[in-house]
């Protein structure tokens, strides 16, 4: 086959796959603010369907592991273009974790229904999902458009995240030290705060693998100012 048929070929298979990244992308999106939501409107039937759509973001990762590694053993690609398929999969790693966060967050909501608010907490939360949203968007975008400035921007803004994780973990322990009743409760919702920023870890993931594909180097991790927001004993990992 001429070498101008394989470059096409494994462009249209390439282009296929990233097709699947941007509808998994979608999905994981949707994912994350109707977690949010559901608590904030305890709204049981949505958190239910949050939890019910996690198998096709499962599935997508599968496809798009089977179709790069497909692509690998049938195209021979170059090393920049073996860089491109090798970091699409990490994304749909990432991506995976995200919908696995936004799972947990929603298997929690039910609970939470049955039991007294706890005041602002579920606003708080969904304005930390939506900003982890905007993150997971731009960073998206920025594979896209092969655009390692925006990526750097998405890594930037994981310490607005984390910011917030620490208020409401500092908020919970007030609300438990204030009156015992609180403390299942706080309990519940600073495991959804403690996802939500580990959802913002996945996406300066996939932000720093938009800068090495890019320029080839990888990018210095961002140091966390305040440890609260990787205290091991307090972060629950996703199922």
């Amino acid at each position: 086959m001429p070498e101008e048929h394989i470059a096409s070929a494994f462009d249209r298979d390439l282009e296929a796959i990233q097709g699947k990244i941007m509808k998994m992308g979608g999905l994981v999106e949707t994912a994350i603010l109707d977690a949010a939501q559901s608590l904030e409107t305890r709204d049981e039937e949505l958190a239910e369907r949050v939890r019910a759509g996690d198998k096709a973001i499962d599935a997508l990762e599968q496809m798009i592991n089977e179709d790069a590694a497909r692509l690998i053993a049938l195209r021979s690609p170059t090393a920049g273009d073996l860089r491109i398929v090798l970091t699409v999969m990490k994304i749909a790693s990432n991506l995976e974790r995200i919908g696995d966060y936004a799972k947990n967050m929603a298997k929690r909501t039910s609970i939470l229904a049955q039991m007294s608010p706890i005041n602002g907490s579920q606003a708080a939360l969904r304005r930390m999902a939506r900003e982890v949203n905007e993150m997971l968007k731009d960073a998206l975008d920025s594979y896209i458009q092969r655009d390692a400035t925006k990526a750097q921007d998405v890594i930037d803004r994981d310490v607005d995240v984390d910011q917030m994780y620490n208020a409401l973990f500092r908020e919970f322990l007030t609300f438990m030290m204030e009156d015992p009743r609180n403390i299942t409760a706080c309990m519940h919702l600073h495991f959804m705060a403690k996802n939500t920023e580990r959802m913002g870890d996945h996406v300066t993931s996939i932000a720093e693998q938009v800068i090495y594909l890019v320029t080839g180097d990888n990018p210095e991790t961002r140091q966390k100012g305040d440890k609260t927001s990787i205290d091991a004993a307090l972060s629950p990992e996703a199922n």
